[in-house]
């Protein structure tokens, strides 16, 4: 693990040794913190709360149901795919349960890839759920070929968690003109209602030349676009050629990725995967008035051997110890965040699986 230049050994060892503390005396990680860097979020685990037997789990998306349950949005894909099965065998599901405090279970399929010539043939993924008036409306990611060069975002809708939902025959948002920034894809959503009355979309994406031709464990360098819209279901229109999050000056290729979007306060405030910005375990925290111009990412929560002890994963878990795809359950208030969820590998069944933090006050 890197450390950045801005975090020190010491500040990170002191880091690791409070957060095993909070683990074994129940106390709260960050208190008696006297660095700048510690995270934004105060977190207490729950724990893996839904795991599948013969899965992996990964995108977990909660929202309130009018029946007082929290829903949970997943994908899913079968164990003997590997790790990398989300790209060409992901289906969208929805679990149930009473309160993040309590296990959740599979209640149904949502979107399965649809086969033939259709734009989401081969998987679907990244579910992203949301609410607007009396609609429910399911951004996701498709593709048609089981590569990234096809990745699309599309948005399904429904009056009713349960279904059933409308369906769309064609993306929802297309990737820019080749030699763009964002012409190898267009994934990861986060949606949130701007303060310009629109609806804005943030999506990942990067450029195929980098891609194809850049040496190192990643390649390519993973920015953040931004789309806006009318209405919450389009269409959206790209508001600049340029990304509004891009952290390819930083040096060893800094990127980030699965950000999740929300306002609070007045003020859009972005959690999402470091790659690199410190490290590639933590969580970054940034925020925005505009949507265009954004802070510099400071620390959101930590790796999850800072919060839990597990024993070593299988060898096949190469990504064992950090929170991937977080997202958040808000406060009934719409604003107030209160539980973080996400993915992570390991569990009983040796796969990936949600785990839930409660939020403690910040």
């Amino acid at each position: 693990m890197s450390i950045s230049k801005n975090f020190s050994r010491k500040d990170f060892l002191q880091t690791s040794a409070l957060g095993m503390a909070a683990v074994f005396f129940g106390s709260s990680f960050t208190k008696g913190f006297d660095f700048s860097d510690k995270p934004y979020f105060n977190l207490k685990p729950i724990g893996r709360q839904f795991s599948l037997e013969g899965y992996y789990i990964w995108c977990s998306s909660p929202i309130w149901g009018e029946d007082g349950k929290v829903h949970l949005f997943y994908s899913r894909w079968k164990k003997e795919k590997g790790m990398g099965g989300w790209l060409n065998g992901s289906e969208i599901c929805r679990a149930e349960a009473d309160s993040p405090f309590h296990e959740f279970e599979h209640k149904q399929i949502v979107l399965a890839p649809r086969g033939g010539e259709s734009w989401d043939a081969t998987t679907c993924h990244n579910p992203l759920i949301k609410k607007v008036g009396d609609e429910y409306l399911l951004f996701f990611m498709g593709n048609s070929n089981g590569k990234t060069n096809t990745k699309r975002i599309g948005l399904a809708t429904s009056k009713s968690l349960d279904g059933d939902w409308t369906r769309p025959d064609q993306p929802l948002l297309l990737p820019g003109k080749e030699g763009a920034w964002d012409d190898h894809c267009t994934t990861n959503p986060a949606f949130v209602k701007g303060n310009d009355g629109k609806y804005w979309l943030f999506y990942k994406s990067w450029n195929t030349q980098e891609y194809e031709t850049q040496k190192g464990p990643i390649r390519g360098n993973r920015k953040y676009g931004l789309a806006k819209a009318d209405s919450p279901t389009g269409p959206y229109e790209k508001v600049s050629e340029n990304p509004v999050i891009d952290f390819s000056n930083k040096p060893d290729n800094a990127q980030l990725e699965d950000a999740f979007v929300w306002k609070e306060k007045g003020k859009f405030h972005m959690i999402a995967r470091d790659m690199g910005f410190y490290n590639h375990e933590y969580g970054l925290h940034l925020t925005t008035k505009d949507g265009i111009q954004w802070t510099k990412p400071e620390i959101a929560y930590l790796d999850m051997k800072s919060y839990i002890h597990e024993p070593a994963p299988p060898k096949h878990l190469k990504r064992f110890g950090r929170l991937e795809r977080p997202m958040l359950l808000l406060d009934k208030d719409g604003e107030t965040p209160r539980f973080l969820f996400g993915a992570t590998q390991g569990g009983e069944f040796g796969t990936s699986t949600t785990f839930v933090f409660e939020i403690l006050n910040k």
